[in-house]
């Protein structure tokens, strides 16, 4: 494993809250965060509490399905395959957006009326286990940047919040890659040429809820590039990160490349963010790909 030209320093930026609501006037982790770095808060805990430790029960996560997610515009679970606990782990999943909405207010204030689409997800399975029944495309311990195959951003923000609740005391383990624009250039001559029919007709028979953009198509692209090189998995340039129990990460999950090698237990929640809303809107990847490809992607 290589971790040439990176160190922590370059990919973490920890930062010292202790609760959710705790104000931080520290304009700097904005920057980072969109220059591509994870936001390290290894003081911030979300507690359950001592009814919920029940439900961190893998049995709980109904069989194909990966996490337990929760859709809190519509109050709505999916994924649970014991529904007597339907609204014990709405009420954890609900109570988790509510605390990451008082994050977001406290330490990106900027962002607050501009994410959207919200989804979490209560991620119980150790990852061991669906590492090793998964194909390479869905094998999460591969690096990577998230993309989203059937639902199209159309260059959005993934604002991902994560949360270590293992009771065990076991980290969770990433890997965390290079800077998205070499990523990109690295990454680019492998990447095949869009189709607006092939599009067309992903939309028409279902696969996709909108039409899958010139963007949607290159980031998909390189979602699998990256994980089909094992070459690239195993040398290119990455450092590992220790997330232990009780310590939230942020970043974006569509720029950050990254790798969860192992634990168990986790809290996700999602956002949407307008590119338009970024301090830096030219650190997005929508605006790397553009310059590298030298046309407009939507």
């Amino acid at each position: 494993m290589s971790e040439q030209a990176l160190s922590r320093d370059r990919v973490i930026r920890t930062l010292p809250l202790t609760h959710w609501n705790q104000p931080h006037h520290d304009s700097g982790a904005l920057a980072s965060l969109e220059q591509g770095n994870v936001l390290f808060l290894p003081h911030l805990s979300f507690t359950l509490m001592p009814e919920e430790l029940k439900l961190l029960d893998p049995a709980l996560v109904a069989p194909k399905r990966k996490n337990i997610t929760f859709d809190p515009q519509h109050n709505r679970v999916r994924g649970l395959a014991r529904q007597q606990y339907a609204q014990q782990v709405t009420d954890l999943l609900s109570r988790y957006y509510q605390h990451c909405l008082q994050l977001i207010d406290a330490l990106l204030p900027e962002y607050r009326h501009a994410v959207h689409s919200p989804s979490n997800t209560l991620r119980l399975h150790p990852v061991s286990t669906w590492r090793s029944k998964s194909s390479w495309r869905k094998d999460d311990s591969r690096l990577h940047v998230d993309a989203f195959p059937s639902r199209p951003i159309h260059g959005e923000r993934i604002l991902r919040i994560f949360n270590n609740i293992n009771p065990h005391g076991e980290n969770r383990e990433w890997r965390v890659g290079e800077p998205f624009p070499v990523l990109a250039q690295r990454f680019m001559p492998h990447l095949s040429g869009y189709s607006p029919l092939s599009s067309w007709f992903q939309q028409r028979i279902g696969m996709t809820k909108s039409l899958r953009s010139r963007y949607d198509h290159m980031m998909l692209q390189l979602h699998d590039a990256m994980k089909a090189d094992r070459k690239y998995q195993e040398q290119g340039p990455q450092v590992t990160l220790s997330l232990p129990p009780g310590s939230s990460w942020i970043c974006f999950a569509d720029q950050t490349p990254h790798a969860a090698m192992s634990g168990q237990f986790m809290l996700e929640q999602t956002f949407l963010l307008p590119v338009s809303a970024m301090l830096n809107p030219q650190n997005s990847p929508l605006a790397v790909l553009e310059k590298l490809m030298q046309q407009p992607l939507l």
